[in-house]
């Protein structure tokens, strides 16, 4: 019988996970060895150096030898043999104090902003790399100290007065000065920015005490004119008022002047005031004309309306028989359908009673089938308890056999054994010769011309030892069983040779000696 699982497949499941296990780690060291530049750094892969390429100088060569950079971008990597380093490309805001003396021996106090950052060409970046890469914190120091020099030095060329009245000449000064010594670090200044610039002795502010006088004068008198001109224009506003007063009172006086005239014009109004009354009954008059026009107007809309509503009845007893009739065509459609879905509804009770009768009729071969099942297991059965029966007879005739078999070996036990022994008695022989039968050459030294003899006797000697052996362990004389088959031999020839007249019988069994 095939192993399931034979030397091969196994060997051919170790060669594949052999293989994806490789696979894994080659995929692994891939995604390692791939870096991505964020866009605030930069990366620097160094490798081996590259041979000189004709016309490259030896410095550009030693700059440049076995390095890349990437900006923003990813890059691989090789394990082992490159290596990979990371520069910040970040602004750093530098905050410079300055103390030098003025171009007129002032001695003052300069306080600046400058935001400073890695430059943003391969040569920059290699020219920081080298100075600042395991030490990044460093170029905030480095370059505050550059700016404070060129601070000092730009300070000594200036005056006061120059540097307070143009600080963006002192910062571009600034900044040409440190350009070339930073462009070596690979660093770059962004903005340059003179916050303060201040001294201990009050001489700035003393420069401006003057201006600061002549602008309190200027304050002054503009203030004196202000107070002038707001009191001219208080006198104006008083004038105005008066003048206003003047208006309200001729006003006033025109006004009872001509009250008192209306009132005058009333008291010689009476008789026009009655016939105006007058005028205004007529006007009454006429008003309840119209209004008697106007109800008569209503009358007759009353009666026009009164038509109009017979015919808005008519119209809807017209639509009501209308709707009498689709009430009854609706009712005739809901008979029609609800008979279609009583006719749906039988159909599906016929459907349902024959699924019924086909589940019925599957469940009866299902009992047959089980009832068929039950018989075949039942004679299964009967079957397996026949061939148990016959098994256990044929079990009891064969252990009544081996029983018989072992009674019989038992009462000739010692036959057996002495037989068993006679049939192992060549290869007791060829056990006591094998010493002398692997010897391929024999040189017998003997004093007295019998080594041969003396040879022989020791394969008797031998042979005889191993038979008192035997006779010791087992209690059998090998040599009284030869004899006695001898004996039996000769005798039974001897009765064949006198024609059967003396029955011989061999001795079969000898006592073996205690």
């Amino acid at each position: 019988m095939t192993s399931p699982f034979s030397f091969e497949s196994l060997l051919t499941a170790v060669i594949v996970a052999v293989v994806v296990i490789v696979l894994l780690i080659v995929l692994l060291t891939l995604l390692r060895g791939i870096k991505v530049a964020k866009p605030d750094e930069a990366i620097i892969v160094t490798s081996r150096q590259k041979a000189v390429k004709p016309g490259d100088s030896a410095l550009e060569e030693t700059e440049n030898a076995g390095q890349r950079v990437v900006f923003g971008s990813r890059v691989f990597v090789k394990p082992i043999v490159e290596a990979h380093f990371k520069l910040s490309l970040r602004s750093r805001q530098l905050n410079v104090q300055a103390t030098a003396q003025t171009k007129d021996a002032i001695t003052i106090k300069v306080n600046a902003v400058a935001v400073v950052k890695v430059g943003g060409s391969e040569s920059m970046v290699r020219a920081a790399a080298q100075r600042f890469l395991n030490q990044q914190d460093q170029i905030e120091t480095s370059t505050e100290e550059v700016l404070s020099g060129s601070v000092r030095s730009i300070v000594g060329q200036l005056t006061v007065t120059e540097i307070i009245t143009n600080r963006q000449a002192l910062q571009g000064q600034v900044l040409d000065a440190v350009r070339e010594s930073l462009d070596v670090q690979g660093l770059q200044i962004d903005t340059l920015q003179i916050k303060e610039i201040d001294d201990d002795n009050g001489y700035i502010r003393d420069l401006g005490r003057a201006e600061a006088a002549r602008v309190k004068q200027v304050a002054e008198v503009a203030e004196s004119v202000a107070r002038q001109a707001s009191e001219e224009a208080r006198i104006a506003a008083d004038q105005a008022v008066a003048e206003q007063q003047r208006k309200l009172d001729l006003r006033n006086a025109e006004i009872q002047k001509e009250t008192d005239k209306a009132r005058a014009e009333a008291s010689a109004a009476k008789p026009l005031a009655e016939a105006i009354s007058q005028q205004e009954v007529i006007s009454q008059q006429e008003i309840t004309a119209g209004k008697r026009v106007g109800l008569r107007k209503q009358e007759l809309d009353a009666e026009i309306r009164a038509v109009a509503d017979a015919e808005a009845y008519s119209i809807e007893k017209k639509a009501q028989a209308d709707a009498a009739s689709s009430v009854a065509a609706a009712n005739a459609e809901r008979d029609r359908r609800k008979a279609q879905a009583e006719a749906v509804e039988a159909e599906g009770i016929a459907e349902r009673n024959r699924r019924r009768s086909a589940a019925e009729a599957l469940e009866a071969e299902g009992v047959a089938e089980k009832n068929r099942r039950i018989a075949a297991a039942e004679a299964l059965r009967a079957e397996g308890e026949a061939e148990a029966n016959s098994i256990r007879v044929k079990g009891a005739a064969e252990a009544e056999a081996t029983r018989a078999q072992a009674d019989a070996l038992e009462e000739r036990a010692d036959d057996l054994l002495r037989q068993q022994v006679i049939g192992q008695l060549p290869d007791i022989v060829r056990a006591a010769s094998e010493p002398l039968a692997a010897i391929s050459n024999m040189t017998i030294i003997s004093s007295d011309g019998h080594g041969t003899e003396q040879v022989s006797g020791s394969v008797s000697s031998q042979l005889a030892s191993s038979m008192q052996i035997v006779k010791d362990l087992v209690g059998i004389d090998i040599a009284e069983i030869v004899t006695g088959r001898a004996t039996g031999a000769a005798a039974g020839q001897a009765f064949a040779e006198r024609g059967g007249a003396v029955a011989v019988r061999p001795k079969a069994k000898a006592t073996p000696a205690e």
